[in-house]
């Protein structure tokens, strides 16, 4: 039902550019004066596309993450996912189902992420993707807010003797396919005059055991995934002393959800919960004192807050959300420094800092428009 309702919309839009590109005398000998003018009138709820109802009908969140990386989706033994791209799933759940743990996760190839939320089988990508030009355009998605800014790196032997990325001519590099990692790595040597041999995999299992047969002589990929495999290195391989990460940043790759085109709604719903969680860092609030702020809070005296916390009457921004849908998210997951920290921040096994993704008010690239 909710393709027959996309098809009819795109077919009316297509109707109304046609009659619009008719020449003026066209109109004007099409046109019957005594006629009545004709009013047409589209019904909201198929412009705004219904997925967001249909979520809350369904009572489940559909999310594709990785299919294993350390540090943002790792299924347990016991069948629980964790992860920094897990808690941004569990962080749109609360808030359109008021319960972070109603969400099912599918994991998800490089190669099959795009056809699989062009195809209606998942409701939103967070799986470490880049937002790049091509990709907003042809893959029928939209980008939210970016939650991760990574770059690309090389991962090598200790002893390789491999200092830069300009050491490593003639040698074979290890790269998932379909990624703007493999782009990003053509482009890369060949500008820097280096031939190379590049050895793709779907996943990254099958190219860590690949690095581990001796198969590859440096591993590229963003730098949050190498270092999440560097930190989890086995013991019978070395350990993580027995593997480096080189100097270069060779690229830009700004991670974070992207929804299908066409569901303005939806994308809206999924950018404000990522707003939500940067803005609760900014403002103070986290999971262990945000009941205590909406007990604390005069809206009349701190309207911001007020208005961030669903406490002031009347507002309403218009996500078709019960209007505490910012402490069901801050509540159930955190905000963005507590999702970062315990995920990836320096004392877990990645051991990465904030950086760039620090609030604009640290000097990082975090920020959220205003809540009003």
């Amino acid at each position: 039902m909710k393709r027959s309702i996309r098809i009819a919309s795109v077919a009316l839009a297509a109707g109304l550019v046609l009659s619009a590109c008719a020449s003026d005398e066209e109109a004007t000998d099409a046109a019957d004066p005594a006629a009545p003018e004709e009013t047409v009138t589209v019904d909201p709820a198929q412009t705004e596309g219904g997925l967001l109802a249909a979520v809350q009908e369904r009572g489940t969140l559909i999310c594709g993450v990785s299919q294993g990386l350390p540090g943002f989706s790792i299924q347990g033994d016991d069948g629980t996912y964790t992860g920094f791209d897990v808690d941004y799933c569990r962080a749109v759940a609360a808030a359109v189902l008021g319960d972070a743990d109603a969400v099912d996760f599918v994991e998800l190839s490089a190669s099959a992420r795009f056809t699989a939320l062009q195809a209606g089988e998942i409701d939103v990508l967070i799986r470490n993707t880049t937002w790049t030009a091509t990709r907003d355009r042809n893959e029928g998605g939209s980008f939210a807010a970016t939650t991760f800014y990574d770059g690309q790196g090389m991962m090598v032997d200790t002893d390789s003797g491999f200092d830069t990325i300009d050491d490593m001519a003639n040698t074979t590099i290890c790269v998932q396919a379909g990624t703007t990692t493999q782009l990003n790595l053509e482009s890369q040597f060949a500008a820097r005059g280096l031939p190379y041999t590049a050895l793709t995999f779907e996943g990254n299992d099958q190219l860590q055991a690949a690095y581990f047969e001796g198969r590859c002589d440096g591993w590229t990929s963003d730098l949050s995934q190498l270092a999440a495999f560097r930190g989890t290195w086995p013991d019978e391989q070395g350990g993580a002393e027995s593997v480096k990460i080189l100097p270069d940043v060779i690229s830009k790759e700004p991670l974070g959800p992207l929804t299908s085109d066409g569901d303005s709604e939806w994308f809206d719903v999924v950018q404000w919960v990522v707003f939500a969680t940067f803005q609760a860092e900014e403002f103070g609030i986290s999971s262990a004192n945000v009941d205590s702020i909406v007990a604390s809070t005069n809206p009349d005296e701190e309207p911001a807050i007020g208005r961030f916390l669903g406490l002031v009457d009347g507002f309403d921004p218009g996500l078709g959300l019960s209007p505490d849908w910012a402490v069901n998210v801050i509540s159930q997951v955190g905000n963005y420094e507590e999702i970062f920290l315990r995920n990836v921040g320096p004392d877990t096994p990645l051991g990465l800092s904030r950086g760039v993704n620090s609030l604009w008010t640290d000097g990082g690239l975090l920020y959220a428009p205003p809540f009003r």
